[in-house]
């Protein structure tokens, strides 16, 4: 007899309908799975055997065959084990479905018939729903995860004797799960914006860039703050919104990075890769594309710490997405997509020891070591980054005195006020920041006044500024006001945003 059981697979960060289908004839006895399994897949006709031999059921000594369809994708991983034990137990007609007449079945089972834990169970959730499936019976270890999803009808099921027990009987409701209309978790226990000592000048770049969603390059030696300042913007990011929170957690339950029993990452991801990372760890990839540092950084921060010990064809990676705001990943047989919405902080010492221009150590470094060492990030690559800054060494009097900045709350109800402006203002284009203005939008929304027109004029000329960074002047330009409150890019508007690009031509000029 023939049954389909209809179970789901991710292709990047979406999920599509896998049909099933379990043909168990009256011939000699064998297995076979077709549908362009891979190695994991092939494998799971022992583990399904074993699964309905200690589930209390009988395995058909007829000739069994599994088609995985659409059979011109490849199917991999073991999350087709729960829906093939059903499709045999079904094809064999030792069960019947009795009570979900329109259901998918996802998930990994043991030997002893348990059901474990799989990744990506959210995207799946979301592709059933798309599908029109009523219930989607998952692992009870990713049910409140798969819950997330309205809509759609969750079953956890802990063992295949318990799904068999579902669809023959019923009698069980599904697992509810309520979510606000904004995620506002934004607390931070372990950091705060008042621990930063000093340095109120990189502090108010930052809290710039926070309010814009601007790039960030912090320059400066070692030890004055680079880090604790790059680590706290988080702290002063407004929260994720719910659509945010989705596509972030879509994200992470791919990689396979949601932790047991979590449902949905409600703080902005923060992603700080080693500068030994390789291509495919930034910017995703492999034999099966999984998204790299930068998609899990999606609407958060990704921070690159010592810059230019990246390898510089690794950053040069980086241009597509920071203009795109995702990234595309080609290969033979397909090709695919993943968001890279983020906000990169970078942070690099001025020359290799680090200690050029530094008050209190000399620079030890020849001309030629220092700008071997700068030009290790490209030109373009710089050009993308809006705001560029200088951290200074903190002098003992500051070093020695007690935090009393702001705090976190104080300055992220600033940065809020400020996103809310540019949600109003961009809505129509479903822009949320100034960093995601294009040309046109740019033209419509920074109006500048006759004085800030000229100062602008008069930057271009004197410091060679390319049609890139004239735009990201102007963004800035407009978060600024943003800030302030004002409609019109005012001079002190321009001048500020023009200091936040002086930094390169000094260095890198």
């Amino acid at each position: 007899m023939l049954a389909q059981v209809d179970a789901l697979a991710v292709l990047g960060v979406d999920a599509y309908v896998v049909r099933v289908e379990a043909d168990v004839s009256s011939n000699f006895q064998s297995f076979a799975i077709v549908g362009l399994p891979d190695a994991a897949v092939r494998e799971s006709g022992e583990r399904v055997r074993a699964a309905i031999k200690n589930s209390g059921f009988t395995w058909p000594m007829r000739r069994i065959t599994v088609n995985l369809a659409p059979a011109d994708t490849k199917k991999q991983g073991p999350i087709f084990d729960l829906p093939i034990a059903l499709g045999v137990l079904l094809g064999d007609e030792q069960i019947r479905n009795n009570h979900l007449p329109s259901f998918a079945a996802v998930g990994e089972v043991g030997l002893d018939g348990s059901v474990r834990s799989i990744s990506g169970v959210l995207p799946m959730a979301l592709g059933a729903r798309a599908a029109g499936k009523e219930a989607l019976l998952v692992p009870a270890a990713n049910a409140a995860e798969a819950a997330v999803v309205d809509g759609l009808q969750v079953f956890p099921v802990t063992s295949v004797a318990d799904a068999v027990d579902l669809i023959v009987n019923g009698g069980r409701e599904p697992i509810a799960h309520q979510l606000p209309e904004n995620v506002l978790e934004t607390t931070h226990p372990d950091v705060d914006w008042s621990d930063v000592k000093g340095q109120e000048t990189v502090k108010r770049a930052l809290e710039v860039a926070a309010s814009g969603g601007h790039n960030v390059i912090m320059i400066g030696s070692p030890g004055s703050g680079k880090t604790l300042l790059a680590r706290r913007l988080p702290t002063i990011l407004p929260p994720l919104l719910l659509q945010e929170a989705l596509e972030v957690t879509k994200l992470y339950s791919v990689a396979g990075l949601l932790g047991s029993g979590q449902s949905l990452i409600t703080q902005r991801p923060f992603r700080s890769p080693h500068h030994t990372v390789s291509h495919a760890g930034l910017v995703g990839g492999g034999s099966y594309p999984r998204p790299g540092e930068i998609s899990l950084a999606h609407h958060g921060v990704l921070f690159l710490d010592e810059m230019p010990e990246f390898h510089r064809d690794v950053l040069e990676v980086l241009r597509q997405p920071l203009e795109d705001g995702q990234v595309a990943i080609a290969r033979a047989a397909q090709s695919l997509v993943f968001p890279a919405r983020f906000q990169m902080i970078a942070a690099m010492n001025p020359c290799p020891c680090g200690f050029l221009g530094d008050a209190k150590r000399p620079c030890v470094c020849s001309p030629l070591q220092v700008r071997k060492y700068l030009m290790r990030i490209s030109g373009p690559l710089l050009d993308r980054i809006d705001i560029h800054v200088e951290v200074p060494r903190l002098s003992t009097q500051e070093l020695m005195a007690k935090a009393t900045g702001e705090s976190s709350a104080t300055v992220r109800a600033r940065v809020a006020a400020a996103r809310a402006r540019q949600v109003e203002r961009l809505g129509p284009d479903k822009l949320t920041c100034n960093a995601q203005l294009n040309a046109r939008q740019l033209r419509a929304h920074c109006q500048l006044d006759t004085a800030a027109h000229d100062l602008l004029k008069t930057a271009i000329n004197q410091f060679s500024l390319s049609a890139r960074a004239y735009d990201r002047i102007l963004k800035v330009a407009r978060t600024i006001a943003d800030l302030d409150g004002g409609d019109t890019i005012q001079l002190h508007h321009i001048a500020e945003a023009i200091n936040y690009r002086t930094l390169d031509r000094k260095l890198f000029g």
